[in-house]
């Protein structure tokens, strides 16, 4: 049965290992209703609108 030599080290591993964490930021598109950016595929933050349609109730509501 195959087995290593020896250990690797840390410095190997971690430059194997070095570009499988790295983030990603999100995807954002435009709203086609208002222009603001938000995540495919869920409703406009600012004024509620998904594939055309108020799916979310957004008021201007000010504290």
């Amino acid at each position: 049965m195959a087995v290593p030599k020896r250990k690797v080290s840390h410095a190997r591993k971690s430059k194997r290992r070095s570009s499988v964490w790295k983030l990603s930021a999100p995807k954002l598109v435009a709203c086609p209703n208002c222009g603001e950016y938000h995540v495919p595929h869920r409703a406009c933050p600012k004024c509620g609108k998904y594939d055309g349609r108020e799916v979310v109730a957004v008021g201007d509501e000010e504290k």
